[in-house]
């Protein structure tokens, strides 16, 4: 989290919005607020079962947030500009938060939404199958739909996913979402929008979730507007596995050693 702050503001952002839970928020504030002060406006939204639900009884064995639409939702009224939207522990690498921010700076509009996309080899794992969602496009080079390929790995010279049983080649280079999406301000009234015919529908499903690509895939199946694949030239560093932590280490270490990071990011 602290790479992708540091990145975003070098790349022009002015304002990060944390999602939290509420429970953990002072403890939180403490770490960050002293890194960031005079470096990058700070704000704090709290997803709790209980908002935008509208009185609706929520079960009692419901214990998950409701997903990351949702989590977008509760930033009403604290997002009121474009903005771009990441997971908090992925590193996403510095090419990708400049080429978000002079999207969001020249192109965003309440029709013309973006999704940074990853050359799907930068985003493998060496101890496992990974899981990533794969887009499709147009000739105009905008997003028809991201499908998820549940167990994608290395075979041979090639990338594969199985499907079924079955093996199916992938080329290195195809492009992948890793949630790194740029939207404009109305994303949040179109989550809000469509929130509680999910609630009516899901309410009684613990494991139901309202997800951001099923809502930027709404935005584009309604006709609303139209999703521009912005490719990336950065590597995608997470932990699918716990093998994984030691290799994502020694890959920032050694942009930390190559200059492309200082040894100590916020001093």
């Amino acid at each position: 989290m602290d790479y992708s702050i540091y990145d975003a503001i070098k790349a022009g952002f002015k304002k990060v919005v944390f999602i939290i839970r509420e429970d953990f928020a002072e403890n939180f504030k403490a770490i960050f607020e002293p890194k960031l002060q005079g470096k990058i406006e700070t704000a704090y939204v709290y997803q709790q079962l209980d908002k935008f639900t509208e009185g609706r009884t929520i079960p009692a064995e419901r214990v998950k947030p409701w997903g990351t639409a949702h989590a977008i939702l509760c930033c009403k009224g604290a997002v009121n500009e474009p903005f771009a939207v990441i997971n908090a522990d992925d590193f996403y690498g510095a090419d990708a938060f400049v080429k978000a921010y002079e999207f969001l700076s020249t192109q965003c509009s309440k029709e013309v939404y973006a999704v940074v996309a990853y050359e799907l080899e930068k985003t493998l794992s060496e101890n496992g199958s990974v899981s990533r969602g794969v887009i499709s496009t147009n000739e105009k080079n905008e997003m028809l739909a991201i499908d998820e390929r549940l167990k994608i790995y290395r075979k041979d010279d090639g990338i594969v996913y199985e499907e079924n049983g079955t093996e199916n080649p992938l080329s290195t280079d195809t492009r992948v979402s890793m949630n790194f999406f740029c939207f404009d301000s109305n994303f949040i009234d179109l989550c809000e929008k469509e929130f509680g015919d999910f609630l009516d529908k899901s309410i009684t499903d613990p494991k139901s979730e309202f997800l951001m690509p099923k809502m930027a895939d709404h935005f584009i199946k309604t006709g609303q507007g139209v999703i521009e694949m912005v490719p990336t030239s950065s590597k995608w560093f997470g932990v699918t596995y716990k093998e994984d932590a030691p290799v994502v280490q020694a890959s920032v270490d050694a942009l930390v050693k190559a200059g492309v990071y200082p040894d100590n990011l916020w001093a």
